[in-house]
C-alpha cells in the first residue's frame, strides 16, 4: 500500500514538472479546417488551414487593460479539449433542425495574481470561433483599453466592405477591393463621397467577406455580442486586420465588471461562396434559448402605412393636411390586410413627436410611445383591428433620444401587451457619427458611437423588456446582430444595411443599385435576417414631389424588376415578411399571388447557385407543407442558370408556378411586366432560369395532391 502510495505520489510530481507543448492543433469535424496555437517567446499566435491551404497567417491574440496586460510573457498552465455532436431546434428560421458539431480546446495561463486568463476556440465544419475569457473573482473593477486581436490573411484577396466610423451605420451600398485598398478615400471614389469630419480609424464593418484566387472564401464577424463593444476590423494599407473595439466617448473600450467571456471572434469558412450563406457558426456560437413560452412568437407577413411617407412621398408622419395615420385611413390597410389574410399592419406616425425637427441630430421633440395622435384613434382602432382578426405592428422611433426611450420602456411595453401588439419595429434614426447622447452621473452630456458598449446594452435592454411583455422586435437602425435571435427569438429582424427605403426617397443617381441584393447574401445577411421591404410594384413614376405637390418626379427609379422584387421574399430572410407596396399597387395584380403563398418560415433552406454580386439562387422549404420557393436573381447582367430540382421531395409530383421578367425585360426596360407560367416538374427535372438584366425569377413549387 506503501508502495502504492509512492508511485502515485512520483506521478503527480512528474505531472506537474512537464512542460506543456508550446503548439497546439484543432480539427474540424470533417477534418477540412485546422488551426494552430502556438507560444512563441511568451506571445500567443493563430493560424488557420482550409484543406491544407493556410488562410490564416500566424496573427496575434491578447488584450490590454488597465489592470493588467494579456499580451506577453504568456505561460501556459492547462490545456482541455472536448467534442458535442447535437442538434437544435430553431422557434423559426431559415431550417428547423440546426446541427452543432464542433471541437473545442481551451487553454488556461498562469498569472500572478487571483485573475484566471484564458483563451477557447471551436472549430466547425463550416468555421472557428475564439474567445477570451477571465474570470474577476474578488479583483476590482477594470477597463479593456485594447484587444489585440490579428487577422492576418495569407493573400491579399477581392473582398466585400462598408466603412465603419461613418455616419450612416450600416446603411452603404458595398465597396468591392483588395484588402489592402480599403481606406475611406477609395470608398469616397467608388461608392460615394464620406463627408463630414472622420474620427476614428480606417475600419470596415462586419461581416467583413472575402474571397480567395483558389475559390476560399470567408467572413469575418463575431458571435454573441453581450456587455462589450462591437468590433469593427482596423485596416493598414495591407492584407493583415486588426480587430478594432468601438470606444466610449473617453477613449475606454470596455468596462469590466464581473467575469468576463467576450465575443466570439468568428471566421465563416467556404469551398465556394454559394456554400457561405448556409453557416450555422454564428447561431451555435450563442447561448440556447431562454424564453420558457415561445407560443406567441409568430412569424407571418404584414402591409403598412409607411410606402406612401417614404416612397410615393404623398404622406406625412407629422401633423398636418398629409397626416397619414388618420383613423379612417388605417381602417382602410386593416380592411385590405384582412382581405388577404396579412398578419399584421404596420401604422407609422401613430403617436406624439413628429411635430418638431427630430429628425437626425438626436434632438427635437422627445417621442411618446404610449400616447396617440389626436387623429389616430386608439382604442377605436384597436378594436376594429380585433374585430378583423389582424393585429397591428407598433412603431418606435427613437431619433437615438436614448434616455427618453428608456424612461418610458415598461409604459410602451405594456401599451403592446394591453393592445394585442406582438411585433415592433423600432427605429434610432440618427445620421451624426459619434452623436448619441449619454447623461453621465456627473450630468454631464457625453456623445457615444452607435456601435459602443453603451448601446449594446441598450438594445440588449429593450430586446429583454420586450419579452417580458411578448413582443417581438424588428430593429431598424440596430445594432449589428451575432446570433442573438437564438436566444431570444423575439429578436426577429433587422434593418443593418441599405434596404428597400433608399430606392424610396433617393433619386436614381443615388438609391441602390442592381447588385447590391446580389452581394447581401454572402455579406449583411450571414448575420441575420433583415428587414430589406421588398415587394414594391410600381418601379418607376411612383414618387411625387412633395405631399403638397402631387407631380410625379421622374428622377426616381427603382433598380429592380416586379420578377426579382417577388424573388427577394426567398432570396432576404426575414420572419416577418413585409408586402411594402401600397395596396392599391397590389389589388387585382397577378404577381400578388405570390406575396401572399410565400411562407417566411422554413424546414430547409439550399442554396443552388451564386457569385458574390453577381447572382444567386435560393429555395427553401415551407415548413407547414411540402411546397418549395425559389427565389433567383441578377445583377445589371441578364444571365441563364440551370438547376436542377432534385431538392425536391421524392415521390412527390408538383406544379412550378413561375414568376418571371418578359424576355424583352429588365430593370431599365418593362420592369414592371410580368409573365407567369406554370408547368409540371418532379425531383428528376431540370430548369432553365432566364434572369433580365437586373431582373429575377420567383417560383412557387405546389404540390399536387
Amino acid at each position: 500500500m506503501k508502495n502504492m502510495f509512492f508511485i502515485a505520489l512520483l506521478l503527480v510530481q512528474y505531472a506537474c514538472n512537464v512542460k506543456l507543448s508550446d503548439v497546439h492543433t484543432l480539427s474540424s469535424p470533417d477534418n477540412s479546417i485546422d488551426v494552430t496555437i502556438e507560444l512563441k517567446e511568451g506571445e500567443l499566435f493563430y493560424s488557420v488551414n482550409k484543406n491544407n491551404i493556410q488562410i490564416i497567417s500566424p496573427s496575434k491574440l491578447g488584450l490590454v487593460t488597465n489592470a493588467f496586460s494579456f499580451n506577453s510573457d504568456i505561460s501556459l498552465l492547462s490545456v482541455k479539449r472536448k467534442k458535442s455532436r447535437s442538434s437544435w431546434t430553431q422557434v423559426w428560421g431559415e431550417q428547423e433542425i440546426v446541427d452543432d458539431h464542433h471541437n473545442e480546446i481551451f487553454l488556461q495561463f498562469a498569472s500572478t495574481d487571483r485573475r484566471k486568463t484564458g483563451v477557447r476556440f471551436k472549430a466547425f465544419d463550416d468555421g472557428i470561433g475564439f474567445r477570451y475569457e477571465i474570470r474577476k473573482g474578488s479583483l476590482p473593477d477594470y477597463e479593456i483599453m485594447d484587444e489585440l486581436t490579428e487577422f492576418n490573411l495569407s493573400e491579399d484577396s477581392p473582398s466585400w466592405w462598408i466603412p465603419a466610423y461613418a455616419y450612416r451605420r450600416y446603411e452603404f451600398l458595398y465597396a468591392n477591393t483588395l484588402i489592402s485598398e480599403i481606406s475611406r478615400d477609395t470608398y469616397s471614389e467608388l461608392i460615394e463621397n464620406l463627408s463630414g469630419p472622420r474620427i476614428g480609424p480606417e475600419a470596415v464593418q462586419t461581416p467583413f467577406t472575402i474571397e480567395r484566387k483558389d475559390g476560399i472564401v470567408l467572413s469575418i464577424h463575431e458571435a454573441n455580442l453581450t456587455d462589450y463593444s462591437s468590433m469593427t476590423l482596423k485596416a493598414n494599407g495591407t492584407q493583415n486586420l486588426e480587430s478594432d473595439l468601438v470606444p466610449w466617448s473617453n477613449g475606454v473600450k470596455v468596462y469590466v465588471d464581473s467575469d468576463l467571456q467576450t465575443p466570439w471572434r468568428t471566421i465563416m469558412i467556404a469551398d465556394k461562396a454559394s456554400d457561405l450563406p448556409l453557416s450555422t457558426l454564428t447561431l451555435n456560437l450563442n447561448e440556447p434559448n431562454r424564453l420558457k413560452n415561445t407560443e406567441w412568437i409568430k412569424p407571418g407577413k404584414y402591409i403598412g402605412l409607411w410606402w406612401e411617407m417614404i416612397g410615393t412621398n404623398q404622406s406625412t408622419w407629422g401633423s398636418g393636411p398629409n397626416h397619414g395615420a388618420k383613423t379612417d385611413k388605417v381602417k382602410e390597410y386593416i380592411d385590405f390586410g384582412s382581405k388577404y389574410g396579412f398578419d399584421g399592419v404596420l401604422v407609422e406616425g401613430w403617436n406624439l413627436g413628429w411635430d418638431e425637427n427630430w429628425c437626425c441630430t438626436g434632438d427635437g421633440e422627445e417621442f411618446s410611445f404610449y400616447k396617440s395622435h389626436p387623429e389616430f384613434n386608439s382604442e377605436e382602432i384597436n378594436a376594429y383591428a380585433k374585430l378583423k382578426n389582424i393585429r397591428l405592428v407598433g412603431h418606435h422611433e427613437t431619433g437615438s433620444q436614448i434616455s427618453n426611450y428608456e424612461s418610458q420602456l415598461e409604459q410602451a411595453f405594456q401599451y403592446c401587451k394591453s393592445n394585442g401588439i406582438r411585433v415592433v419595429k423600432t427605429g434610432y434614426v440618427n445620421d451624426g457619427s459619434q452623436n448619441i447622447k449619454r447623461l453621465g452621473k456627473d450630468g454631464k452630456v457625453y456623445r457615444e458611437w452607435h456601435h459602443g458598449q453603451f448601446m449594446v446594452e441598450h438594445f440588449r435592454k429593450v430586446l429583454e423588456t420586450a419579452a417580458r411583455y411578448q413582443v417581438g422586435l424588428v430593429v431598424h437602425e440596430p445594432i449589428k446582430d451575432t446570433g442573438l435571435r437564438r436566444t431570444f427569438p423575439n429578436m426577429l429582424s433587422r434593418e443593418g444595411a441599405k434596404g428597400q427605403e433608399f430606392n424610396g426617397f433617393m433619386s436614381t443617381k443615388d438609391n441602390n443599385k442592381p447588385n447590391h441584393t446580389t452581394i447581401l447574401p454572402f455579406t449583411r445577411l450571414l448575420s441575420s435576417p433583415m428587414d430589406y421591404t421588398p415587394g414594391i410594384f410600381k418601379l418607376t413614376n411612383y414618387r411625387y414631389f412633395a405631399p403638397d405637390n402631387r407631380t410625379v418626379n421622374p428622377n426616381h427609379r427603382i433598380p429592380s424588376t416586379i420578377a426579382k422584387e417577388l424573388a427577394l421574399y426567398v432570396v432576404i430572410y426575414a420572419p416577418v415578411q413585409m408586402a411594402a407596396d401600397l395596396p392599391t399597387h397590389y389589388e387585382g395584380h397577378p404577381g400578388f399571388q405570390f406575396i401572399l403563398d410565400v411562407p417566411t418560415d422554413w424546414s430547409k433552406t439550399k442554396v443552388l447557385n451564386g457569385e458574390i454580386g453577381k447572382f444567386i439562387t435560393v429555395v427553401r422549404k415551407d415548413r407547414s407543407s411540402s411546397d418549395w420557393f425559389l427565389g433567383s436573381i441578377t445583377n445589371e447582367k441578364d444571365r441563364t442558370v440551370n438547376v436542377s430540382l432534385s431538392f425536391l421531395d421524392k415521390n412527390q409530383n408538383y406544379k412550378a408556378i413561375i414568376y418571371t421578367d418578359p424576355e424583352d425585360g429588365g430593370w431599365l426596360k418593362n420592369p414592371e411586366k410580368l409573365v407567369i407560367k406554370e408547368t409540371n416538374v418532379t425531383y428528376v427535372d431540370e430548369l432553365d432560369i432566364n434572369l433580365a438584366p437586373g431582373g429575377g425569377q420567383a417560383i412557387h413549387f405546389k404540390t399536387i395532391k
